[in-house]
């Protein structure tokens, strides 16, 4: 069965790590191997996926990103209900501000969700390197009858510190979330490693609606997916973590280890 899903990509962070890359361009417009931009990579695997309905978030010195994605992924005037849309920061609030947090980015677009009404959200950042069919994550997340499901990838315990570590039980239900833990939680199946949040999720499109709406009147939160929305639905029992390394890629040998980098720093860019 064909699932209706409608890709959101956060691509309005700031990237100030990443400088002077990043001094007149958002951090996914950097260029990457020769005539790609580091967005490219996203884009690529959601279509690739057959997720042909995606918008792209954006906000910080978004021109130069913008004029990437309309000339180079225009593809909303040849298939009615596909399309590549850049949607910039349009302050779709009641005190006009510029977006708190991963999830107040999605919040103050709920509008398009709406009127899309798709079965799963799938909201993926805008700044990794990797190959991935996203079509499995989500027929994982159907699987399980999850509200959520987060991709993660298996780093050594050594690395931890460096990333959002998550918790799962044996059936790969998250129980719990750490942030850059010094003493991780390894995983149920290798004591040798955890597992690292990738950032990317896919929600069911009603739940994490009504979830936002109500994150949105709370004060105290960051607004953010992994410090305040996902933490806050584990007593649910339906958020599940989703193992990178069980993606399978045609023509590609399932015993290679998947690639995968956040690129945050100029260190991980070069």
């Amino acid at each position: 069965m064909r699932l209706s899903i409608l890709g959101m990509i956060l691509a309005g962070g700031e990237g100030t790590r990443l400088a002077p890359l990043t001094s007149k361009r958002a951090k996914p417009a950097v260029p990457f191997g020769g005539k790609y931009r580091i967005i490219d990579f996203v884009l690529s695997n959601f279509m690739n996926s057959g997720i042909h309905s995606l918008f792209v978030l954006t906000q910080f010195r978004s021109q130069s990103l913008s004029e990437h994605i309309n000339n180079g992924w225009n593809i909303s005037s040849l298939i009615r209900g596909q399309f590549v849309v850049p949607v910039p920061a349009q302050m779709q609030n009641d005190n006009k501000r510029w977006y708190d947090g991963t999830a107040d980015a999605i919040w103050q677009n709920l509008h398009l969700v709406a009127d899309f009404k798709p079965e799963l959200l799938a909201v993926f950042g805008g700044d990794h390197i990797y190959k991935m069919d996203i079509s499995q994550m989500a027929r994982f997340h159907k699987e399980k009858e999850a509200l959520a499901t987060v991709a993660a990838i298996p780093v050594p315990i050594a690395e931890a510190s460096e990333f959002g570590i998550i918790e799962v039980d044996e059936d790969w239900r998250i129980i719990g979330f750490q942030e850059k833990p010094q003493d991780p939680k390894p995983m149920p199946d290798n004591p040798d490693y955890c597992l690292a949040s990738m950032g990317n999720y896919i929600f069911n499109s009603k739940w994490i609606s009504k979830v936002l709406n109500e994150d949105a009147k709370n004060p105290d939160s960051s607004h953010d997916f992994g410090n305040d929305i996902l933490p806050q639905a584990v007593e649910t029992k339906k958020l599940f973590a989703y193992n990178f390394h069980d993606n399978t890629l045609a023509g590609k040998k399932h015993t290679t280890e998947p690639y995968w980098r956040d690129v945050g720093t100029l260190q991980a860019y070069y």
